[in-house]
């Protein structure tokens, strides 16, 4: 049996909104597995699905670029604030971004690519910040989208400056339709995704992982309720195609009208582009989204200066 301790049960606690011994009881019930103990206590009725992918204590800047058919976006960690308003480092991101195009996705191909300017590959040129400005950084991930007859749109939330910002999307518009018209809806789209995290475009691209363990908490919830196995039967499928319209873009009530679904307002717009609108793709990066931070006691460390510790 696994040590259950205080902060175990208090990170527990963060992460669901359950109480403490709830949180206690549902660790002693999964041997110290957090994530099961999240699935527990969801189970038992007493948290909701964590919608974040992690702690986003992480700083720096989630930078995009569209060029024609073609959009990427990327994420740039720095350890504060102040150094994600330093020129020199949205500079640096701005250009990441645009040598991201070519990188395709690939990260350790962005990081390889010779920094413009310089001879040398993004990742030395990094580290040559790193010394310049004084804080850690790193290249952390980048995405891309690409089409062959439509737009990628962007949007940036909370922009620093032109192209960067806290959150960043690219999304994927395949028409023959009108491109300025098809564009406008692009962004629109992307700030509707900026703000409601879909996980996928359509059902059929939902991580089936994903779907299983959402299925294997809902049969446990409505097990809870006693009812037969026919009535669970329902009440998971009906429960299920509700987890659906909060997580599956195409599902999801359109932020600027909740009496629509996105499809729906995608099918209406159809008739002003003047063609037939697939959504191919999107990326949305949240700047920090799942890194982990160490909390620091700030008072202890002050203890320890002033013991000479």
């Amino acid at each position: 049996m696994a040590e259950i301790t205080a902060k175990m049960v208090k990170d527990l606690r963060e992460k669901t909104g359950a109480g403490m011994m709830d949180c206690k009881k549902a660790l002693t019930e999964t041997d110290g597995d957090m994530d099961a103990a999240v699935d527990w206590l969801r189970a038992k009725g007493f948290a909701k699905a964590a919608k974040k992918a992690g702690r986003t204590a992480a700083d720096g800047l989630v930078g995009v670029a569209v060029e024609d058919k073609k959009g990427a976006v990327v994420e740039v960690n720095a350890e504060t604030d102040f150094v994600a308003r330093n020129d020199q480092f949205q500079n640096m991101v701005s250009e990441i971004a645009k040598l991201a195009l070519k990188a395709e996705g690939d990260v350790d191909k962005l990081g390889a690519e010779t920094f413009p300017g310089t001879d040398k590959p993004v990742t030395d040129y990094i580290s040559e910040m790193i010394a310049t400005i004084g804080e850690n950084m790193r290249l952390r991930r980048t995405g891309y989208i690409e089409v062959s007859d439509g737009v990628v749109a962007s949007y940036v939330h909370n922009a620093a400056a032109p192209g960067m910002g806290k959150i960043g999307v690219i999304v994927g518009l395949e028409s023959t339709g009108d491109k300025d018209k098809l564009q406008a809806l692009g962004k629109q789209l992307a700030m509707h995704i900026a703000a409601t995290s879909p996980l996928a475009v359509d059902v059929d691209s939902l991580d089936p992982a994903v779907v299983d363990r959402e299925r294997t908490i809902l049969v446990e919830q409505a097990r809870e309720s006693g009812k037969p196995e026919n009535i669970i039967e329902k009440m998971v499928e009906g429960r299920l195609n509700k987890y659906y319209q909060e997580v599956v873009l195409m599902k999801q009530a359109l932020v600027t009208d909740p009496d629509n679904t996105v499809e729906a307002a995608l099918k209406a717009a159809e008739e002003d582009i003047g063609a037939p609108v697939k959504v191919v793709g999107f990326e949305r990066y949240g700047l920090g989204e799942g890194i982990e931070t160490e909390e620091e006691d700030f008072a202890a460390e002050v203890a320890a200066a002033a013991s000479g510790s």
